[in-house]
């Protein structure tokens, strides 16, 4: 009997399912959309049954696509974004903002409500922040946390169980309550090298309650990926359309599931400890591993066996990427005109302004088409390395040219902006030891040869994509495939399931241009932050 492995994730905007078979080939995947609310004060949340109906109908649509048999699906992992998801009794929805509706009960990542709370905990210098660069953002669930007890100490109260929205999905499927350690001990403080809480932290913090009680509303049973949590429930297995007992993946992180289905693929660019794993999708990730704890201040980690088991793990990335470009370009007074044609042609705006710049000779040609244009595409702050909330985007050089000339040249150098900040990221973590040789990308943005080409311009680093065309997807189902025994751990379904695809080099033309726009990106983020301190 042939067995195959559902990956699931759940992004910011929507929740996919993908089917695999034993060596990672893509037999059918779905895709639901979800609903976000955003309010004033960075507020933005989402639903938690609103998502487990997503994933659901995008579970049912890939395995009827796939024309495979239920009885053939013998595992499932999931991924999702680390979002905080509020329930009581029962497990029913509790309200976690302004509109007191108990749909909207999950804080959604990029909801930055909880940054004076995030700074206040920081001001405590507690032995805890070592692990996540020196300083925790507010896109983290303990600033969430202490936000919902000041601000709606009632929820806070009834809550019976705070999770992560992966951890959410398992609980969901199997109902075992167990987290998984990538996510609490990335974005929940939880020290897995020692395998408990810091109960000083807590009550250093404000968050005195959740120590008295033993931790239990936040997760006292921790296990790595892809460790069997249990099968599915009767129930999750009717809404799911699969069988009762499919074996359930302890989950991962969103971006993780696409470092799991990255890094450690079949091929010769890098090894799983020189690879810089780079998910570009509605913000960028990065993460690397090391045999030791390296300690890189405005990066997350390192985090023990939080991405592979007994490994370390840094973390960092760009709070905004796809998001950035998407947010940029849109501005643009051609933006509009240029929309249409590439709805004309079924292609987003971002894919239309990719080819027009490949027809006019692509990265190689990126002096001409970009000009003076510079931008810090920081609109939701920096995340890594300076782990600086405050930041903001910086556009400079723009004329009155209102064409689609101008428009390709805001795209690209926004494109390149998020390249330099990536090669910040780099230079951080090899001044203190970390060596990237290889950045090996996935999400949707990294289809794209000319992004490919624009990173490993910008970063001086050859750029990997993976063969799979839904690698996030794919780590997922690797999940999957451990718990249900398919191979013994993750490093084995990681090179046994995924391959390297195209390579793109570092271009020799361009490297003097790129070296003095680097440093001039470098100086309109440090004059931002200079004008800042005037006010």
């Amino acid at each position: 009997m042939n067995h195959y492995y559902l990956g699931v994730d759940v992004g910011t905007g929507s929740a996919r399912a993908g089917l695999f078979d034993a060596r990672g080939n893509l037999l059918a995947s779905a895709k639901r959309d979800i609903t976000i609310w955003r309010e004033a004060g960075s507020i933005v949340e989402q639903s938690s049954d609103n998502i487990w109906q997503a994933v659901c109908e995008s579970v049912q649509e890939a395995v009827q696509l796939s024309g495979i048999s239920s009885n053939d699906i013998a595992g499932i992992g999931y991924d999702a974004t680390c979002s905080l998801v509020v329930l009581g009794e029962g497990g029913r929805p509790l309200a976690v903002g302004p509109s007191g509706d108990p749909v909207r009960n999950i804080i959604v990542w990029m909801d930055h409500r909880a940054v004076d709370q995030a700074e206040r905990i920081n001001a405590t210098a507690a032995q805890v922040l070592n692990y996540v660069g020196g300083t925790i953002s507010p896109e983290m669930e303990t600033p969430k946390l202490l936000w919902l007890k000041e601000n709606k100490p009632d929820t806070f109260n009834k809550a019976w169980q705070f999770f992560d929205l992966s951890d959410f999905l398992t609980w969901k499927s199997c109902g075992n309550l167990a987290r998984s350690a990538c996510t609490v001990t990335c974005k929940w403080t939880y020290l897995s090298h020692e395998n408990r809480w810091d109960e000083t932290y807590f009550r250093a913090v404000g968050l005195e309650q959740l120590a008295d009680e033993g931790f239990s509303r936040i997760g006292t049973d921790i296990c790595v990926g892809g460790h069997k949590l249990g099968g599915l429930s009767n129930q999750a297995a009717q809404d799911l359309g699969l069988l009762p007992g499919t074996a359930v993946a302890a989950g991962l992180i969103d971006a993780h599931a696409g470092g799991i289905g990255t890094v450690g693929a079949r091929g010769d660019a890098g090894n799983l400890l020189t690879r810089m794993a780079y998910v570009f999708g509605t913000s960028a990730c990065t993460m690397t591993t090391t045999e030791k704890p390296t300690f890189v201040d405005g990066v997350w980690g390192p985090y023990y066996s939080a991405m592979l088991p007994d490994l370390w793990l840094n973390e960092g990335g760009q709070s905004a990427a796809g998001a950035a470009i998407d947010h940029l370009i849109h501005m643009h007074p051609f933006a509009r005109e240029a929309e249409k044609n590439a709805a004309s042609q079924g292609l987003s705006l971002a894919d239309y302004l990719a080819n027009i710049i490949q027809a006019k000779g692509g990265a190689a040609s990126i002096k001409a088409i970009v000009g003076d244009i510079h931008v810090v595409p920081e609109f939701l702050g920096n995340r890594a390395p300076f782990a600086d909330p405050d930041a903001r985007a910086i556009i400079a050089g723009l004329n009155l040219d209102a064409g689609i000339d101008s428009l390709a040249g805001l795209y690209l150098a926004g494109l390149c902006g998020l390249g330099y900040g990536a090669r910040q990221i780099v230079e951080a973590q090899r001044a203190k030891g970390i060596v990237t040789d290889t950045l090996v990308v996935s999400g949707g943005a990294a289809r794209s040869h000319l992004v490919r080409q624009i990173l490993a311009d910008t970063t001086e680093l050859v750029v990997a994509a993976s063969k799979s065309a839904e690698p996030v997807l794919l780590g997922s189902a690797m999940l999957g495939a451990v718990a249900a025994g398919a191979y013994q751990d993750l490093p084995s379904a990681m090179s046994n399931m995924s391959e390297m695809g195209d390579i793109n080099k570092p271009s020799a033309h361009s490297q003097q241009w790129h070296i003095q726009r680097f440093k001039s990106f470098i100086l309109l983020q440090e004059t931002a932050r200079q004008i800042r301190e005037f006010y």
